[in-house]
């Protein structure tokens, strides 16, 4: 078996799952269900009030653990978790661990967890967690307080990563899976990856253009944040209590975005678009650049027209400020009700540790959280685009983290879709996303 062949094998278990998930409100593709960001506009979520009362992780407890522990995700579609969970019994004999899966969609593993947690049942001891809920949760003081265990291990995980679950100045879960977006690129008409998204929308328009994740619907959060964070924006103020998105800052990222299309760089056609529709364009031919999770990778090299001519880097910087991308994943919490929060931390433990790490990244083309594996020989000779992948969740940012997240992100995806459609300007599309924000954080 070629090494393309052996690529495609291991990344394309997550290709059933995307597609299922890849229309509910989500930002990346991952094994249970939508993946998606959260965190902090731009910068540290560290100031954003305080949450007293909180259960606090004794990470002692997990020495000699006994009981019973469930695992609760969505669906298992990789096989990932059941493969982890028997793993997990086999070296933990005074330990049992079960799964409890979630249906697939990302907002009804919300609501199933959100149930459980409101009738304070024990069913969940570990949650898998989709990143953009840590706030939310956190407020709700259904998770525990897991700044212990984070700090005798913070210099193992990517920065980036610990950023999702840091609220309110501490840490509510440990980082189990992660993601970004990249650049794919067809490397027959462009012999570099552009330096800036300026240079790229100039090549794209001279070439056949570039396509993204632009309609109504929380990619687009994901690819607006992107340009508008590399620009200098911010979506929040630093106590997550005001509303920074209609800025100078914003405005110039949207602006180049609506002028991108006008232009010709990108299709008109891409404010419908979401992540199997720009594939689909690129794999076609019908696009030079494209902007993507990762899990595009597997199936372009099973693409007639673009196989062995296109390749990946991490997203370009914007000229004048940064660069920016923005991170998915799942994170593993421990609920408030659990009955053995002990069994859980030990748990959770094994899942984010060096070795399973290892296994998910290489055999289920998860994108790690820890360092380690990035630079593990095994791990890049499984995964050739390793390297690019680790620049790329490394300077990902997190979406503002606020208990009304999902409000905050329908402002930003209507008005953006507004403007690149040509209903609205620029400057009114900030306006009135400043406005529903403003009073979507008045109501906690």
């Amino acid at each position: 078996m070629d090494e393309g062949s052996r690529v495609s094998k291991h990344l394309a278990v997550l290709i059933t799952a995307f597609a299922l998930a890849a229309g509910v409100a989500a930002c990346g593709g991952g094994s249970s269900g939508g993946s998606s960001g959260g965190g902090g506009g731009g910068s540290s979520s560290g100031s954003q009030g305080s949450i007293s009362g909180a259960k606090v992780i004794d990470p002692s407890s997990m020495n000699n653990a006994k009981g019973n522990v469930t695992y609760c995700t969505g669906k298992d579609t990789s096989g990932d978790i059941k493969a982890g969970i028997a793993e997990f019994n086999k070296e933990n004999p005074g330990l049992t661990a079960k799964i409890l899966e979630f249906p697939e969609a990302a907002d009804q593993q919300h609501d199933q967890f959100a149930q459980r947690e409101r009738a304070k049942r024990p069913d969940c001891d570990v949650f898998e967690s989709d990143v953009v809920w840590t706030a939310e949760f956190a407020q709700q003081k259904w998770l525990y307080d897991m700044t212990p265990y984070i700090q005798s291990r913070q210099s193992d995980f990517i920065p980036s990563t610990l950023e999702s679950i840091h609220y309110a100045g501490k840490y509510w879960g440990v980082p189990h899976s992660t993601d970004t977006g990249l650049l794919y690129y067809r490397s027959d008409q462009v012999s570099t990856p552009p330096a800036t998204w300026q240079d790229l929308y100039n090549i794209a328009k001279q070439k056949n253009g570039v396509v993204y994740q632009g309609a109504s619907y929380e990619g687009l959060t994901c690819d607006f944040l992107e340009i508008a964070y590399a620009a200098g924006g911010q979506v929040l103020s630093s106590d997550g209590k005001k509303s920074l998105i209609n800025s100078p800052q914003n405005l110039k990222a949207l602006q180049f975005m609506v002028n991108g299309i006008k232009d010709g760089a990108a299709p008109k056609a891409v404010t419908t678009m979401m992540e199997e529709d720009a594939r689909r364009a690129f794999e076609a031919g019908k696009a030079t650049f494209e902007r993507n999770w990762p899990y595009a990778y597997a199936l372009g090299l099973m693409a007639p027209k673009v196989k062995g001519k296109f390749k990946v880097a991490p997203l370009p910087a914007f000229q004048g400020g940064g660069k920016a991308g923005i991170l998915g994943g799942h994170n593993l919490v421990v609920s408030a009700f659990s009955k053995n929060p002990g069994g859980a931390l030990k748990l959770v433990d094994f899942f984010s540790s060096p070795k399973w790490q290892q296994v998910t990244g290489i055999k289920y083309s998860k994108a790690p959280v820890l360092k380690s594996v990035y630079n593990n020989a095994a791990y890049k000779k499984a995964i050739p685009f390793a390297s690019t992948l680790s620049q790329g969740v490394a300077q990902a940012h997190s979406r503002p983290v606020s208990p009304v997240y999902p409000q905050i992100s329908q402002a930003i995806y209507k008005n953006v879709n507004a403007a690149l459609s040509g209903s609205m300007s620029p400057q009114a599309a900030l306006q009135a996303a400043d406005s529903q924000i403003n009073r979507a954080l008045q109501t906690f």
